[in-house]
């Protein structure tokens, strides 16, 4: 786990899980940005990913592992007594839905990013016939991910530094595919056990990794009572690395501040 803190004076706390495949040192700017605006930034990587040594690379033996460890974080974040939002993308979008399905925590609010609710691509229906099996068999061979920079992101930049990037898992086990399977099974079937808490829903437009239509579906059978949708005509699975970024943060940044608004926190 890692802080960075406010720049000045601090408003809240922004908690921000990351995706499958890579880790928190790809969310520098993200954290900056944050940071300059007057928010204190908690962030790991998730056991299996980036940094991490207790988990085989690619491979958890069950989704509630990522559950356990964000649910540290978030506990970090309240020693600051401050609002503490949290914030997920992609399969960390997934991990704070059923974070948030399995128990009720103190937040300010919830921002998910082109969450991971369903596959854009799909493996052959004979290598998901054959995961079953080798889920009990062989539950850590590896299998190519099939993920890409260039389906991630148009920017230039992020994705000449992924290709460099030598903690980016590339291979996942089985058990990881049918854990995320699992997951995101479970987020639809549990819609109304969500928390009821003020939630932002951003989504990449022309989003090749995330079928955009079940994040939308997703969204409108949940039952928060406050709640926006926000989808970015022509922007790829990372929103935040996207040309448009600036836009995207600043809309993120704009739910923040009326929340803190609404809480008083901040003067009208």
């Amino acid at each position: 786990m890692w802080k960075w803190e406010a720049e000045g004076s601090a408003k809240g706390v922004i908690v921000m899980i990351h995706g499958a495949m890579e880790h928190h040192g790809r969310y520098k700017w993200l954290s900056q940005m944050w940071r300059s605006s007057g928010y204190h930034v908690i962030m790991g990587d998730l056991p299996g990913q980036g940094m991490t040594t207790r988990a085989f690379r690619g491979h958890i033996e069950s989704f509630d592992q990522y559950l356990y460890e964000v649910r540290g974080w978030i506990e970090e974040a309240y020693s600051y007594s401050l609002p503490v939002f949290l914030l997920g993308h992609s399969m960390g979008g997934l991990v704070a839905i059923r974070l948030l399905q399995e128990e009720e925590l103190d937040l300010a609010g919830v921002i998910l990013s082109s969450p991971c609710l369903g596959l854009a691509l799909h493996p052959s229906k004979l290598m998901n016939a054959l995961s079953r099996g080798l889920n009990i068999t062989f539950p850590k061979l590896k299998i190519d991910a099939g993920l890409t920079p260039e389906l991630a992101t148009r920017n230039d930049d992020i994705k000449e530094s992924d290709l460099n990037d030598s903690l980016f898992v590339t291979k996942v086990s089985v058990r990881w595919y049918r854990e995320l399977l699992n997951a995101m099974k479970e987020a639809f079937e549990e819609i109304p056990e969500f928390e009821d808490l003020p939630l932002l829903v951003m989504q990449g437009g022309d989003d090749k990794i995330v079928d955009k239509r079940l994040v939308r579906d997703w969204f409108n059978y949940n039952l928060c009572s406050e709640k926006q949708f926000k989808e970015w005509p022509g922007l790829y699975h990372e929103i935040f690395n996207e040309p448009e970024r600036e836009d995207v943060f600043r809309y993120a940044l704009g739910f923040v501040e009326n929340r803190l608004r609404a809480l008083g926190y901040i003067m009208q």
